[in-house]
C-alpha cells in the first residue's frame, strides 16, 4: 500500500522533456549542487579510511567519523535543495535545520581533527582536502541564507574552533596549520560554489518571467487595437443616433410627425451601418490585409522574445483570400505567445500556379502538442472553407508544431519561378 502511495505521489513528477527550458536549467543545477554535496562527503569519508589511519586511530572513531559522514550527506543534501528555494524567494528559512547541520558538520570536523591525531605529521597534508569536503556543503547552503559578511563571520568563527580543538588535541604546530587550511578552503569553497548558482538561476528565472510579460503585453496591446477599432466605428455613430434620437423626440412632441419619422430612419440606417462595421471589425475584414499581418506577426513575437523570420509576398492575392488567411496568421501568432516555449517561429508565404500555401512553424510546442480540434482551429477551417481552402496541424518533429494551410487560386505566377529556372539552368 505506502509502495503504491509513493508511485502515485511521485509517477505526476514530470520528466526531462516535459519541463519547460527553464525548468530544465533548475534541475540541471540542482543536481548538480547535490552531485558536489555528495563527491565533497564520500571523498571525506574514502580519506578518513585510508591504510595510515586505520593502521593508528581505534576502530570505532573511524565509524563514528564515516557515519557522521553520511549524515552530513543526506542532511546536506536537504539544506542544499531548502537554501536554493530560499534563495529563490519559494519558502520561508527553517532555521533549525540549519543549526541541525551545524551540529553535524562540527561533530564531523572534530572526529577527522581527531583522527589526525593518531597519524604521523607526514600524513597530515591529507586532512585538509577531508576537512574541507567536510565544511563545503554546509557553508555552500549558508551562503544561500545568509549575506556573504555572515557566511565569512560563521566560517572564521569555525577557523577558531578548529584551530582550538587542533591544539587542545596536539600541540603539534603542523596540525594546526592543517586544520587552518582545510577550514577556510571548505569555507570558501562552499561560498563560491553554491551561491553564484542560485544567483544565475535566479537571473534566469526574472528573465523568463520577464519574456512572459512581453507576451502578455503584446496580447495586450492587440486587444487595445481592437478596442480602439470598435471605439472608432461605436463611437461617432452612437453619438450621431443619440443626438438624431433625441431630436426625433423634439420634433415628435411638437406635432411635427414626418420629420421625426425622417430622423427616425436616419437612426435605423446609421444604426444597420454600425451594426455591419462591427460585424466586419470582429470578423477581421476592416483591416484584412495580409502583409500588414504578416508585418505585425514578425514584430509582436520578436517584442516577446521569440525569433520570427517571414518569406514570401502577398501581392497579388485576391482580397478574399488575403482576409482568410491573416486571420490565419493572427491566430496561429496568438497561439505561439499563449501556448508552448517557443524560442523561433517561422511564417512562410508560397505562390505558386496552383494556389498559395502559408506555413507558421514554431519549436516551444514541447512532447505534449495540441490535436487540431481547439475552437480557433475550428474558427480558421470555417474560414478557410469560403475560399475552398484547407488546414493542417500537427507535430511534425519533437517539439515543433505546424500549421499548413493550402488555398487554390488561379491565375497567380510563382515569384520564385525565375530563382528556380535559373538554379536549374
Amino acid at each position: 500500500m505506502r509502495a503504491r502511495q509513493w508511485w502515485a505521489r511521485h509517477r505526476r513528477i514530470p520528466g526531462w522533456h516535459n519541463r519547460s527550458n527553464i525548468a530544465q536549467i533548475e534541475l540541471y543545477t540542482r543536481v548538480t549542487l547535490y552531485v558536489v554535496v555528495w563527491m565533497m562527503l564520500l571523498s571525506q569519508i574514502a580519506l578518513s579510511v585510508t591504510e595510515p589511519v586505520r593502521a593508528a586511530a581505534p576502530g570505532a572513531l573511524i565509524v563514528v567519523t564515516c557515519v557522521l559522514g553520511v549524515a552530513q550527506g543526506a542532511w546536506n543534501t536537504r539544506l542544499a535543495a531548502r537554501g536554493l528555494d530560499v534563495y529563490l524567494g519559494r519558502v520561508p528559512l527553517d532555521r533549525n535545520a540549519f543549526v541541525v547541520g551545524a551540529v553535524l558538520m562540527l561533530g564531523a570536523t572534530g572526529t577527522l581533527l581527531a583522527l589526525a591525531t593518531f597519524v604521523a605529521p607526514g600524513d597530515f597534508p591529507m586532512f585538509v582536502l577531508a576537512l574541507g569536503a567536510a565544511l563545503l556543503p554546509y557553508f555552500g547552503a549558508l551562503s544561500l541564507v545568509t549575506a556573504w559578511r555572515w557566511t565569512a563571520l560563521l566560517a572564521a568563527l569555525a577557523l577558531t574552533c578548529a584551530t582550538g580543538v587542533g591544539l587542545g588535541l596536539s600541540g603539534h604546530p603542523r596540525l594546526i596549520f592543517v586544520s587552518t587550511i582545510g577550514v577556510l578552503f571548505g569555507g570558501l569553497w562552499g561560498m563560491c560554489t553554491m551561491r553564484p548558482s542560485g544567483w544565475t538561476l535566479r537571473g534566469m528565472w526574472d528573465l523568463h518571467e520577464a519574456r512572459e510579460t512581453k507576451a502578455r503585453l503584446a496580447v495586450a496591446e492587440e486587444r487595445l487595437r481592437f478596442g480602439r477599432d470598435l471605439h472608432d466605428v461605436m463611437g461617432r455613430n452612437l453619438s450621431v443616433v443619440a443626438l438624431k434620437s433625441e431630436l426625433a423626440v423634439q420634433l415628435a412632441r411638437r406635432g411635427k410627425t414626418e420629420a421625426a419619422v425622417e430622423q427616425m430612419i436616419e437612426v435605423q440606417r446609421i444604426a444597420q451601418e454600425s451594426q455591419k462595421e462591427v460585424r466586419d471589425v470582429v470578423r477581421g475584414y476592416r483591416q484584412a490585409d495580409l502583409a500588414v499581418e504578416l508585418a505585425g506577426a514578425q514584430g509582436v513575437l520578436n517584442a516577446a522574445g521569440i525569433t520570427c523570420t517571414v518569406t514570401g509576398s502577398a501581392a497579388g492575392l485576391p482580397s478574399d483570400v488575403q482576409a482568410a488567411l491573416a486571420w490565419v496568421v493572427r491566430e496561429t501568432t496568438t497561439n505561439v505567445l499563449r501556448h508552448g516555449d517557443a524560442k523561433a517561429c517561422r511564417v512562410e508565404l508560397v505562390t505558386g500556379d496552383e494556389g498559395v500555401v502559408l506555413t507558421v512553424e514554431n519549436d516551444g510546442a514541447g512532447d505534449v502538442v495540441a490535436t487540431g480540434r481547439g475552437s480557433g482551429l475550428a474558427g480558421l477551417r470555417e474560414r478557410l472553407a469560403a475560399v475552398d481552402g484547407t488546414l493542417e496541424s500537427g507535430a511534425v518533429r519533437k517539439g515543433v508544431f505546424r500549421v499548413r494551410v493550402s488555398v487554390p487560386v488561379t491565375g497567380l505566377v510563382d515569384e520564385a519561378a525565375p530563382q528556380k529556372q535559373e538554379a536549374a539552368r
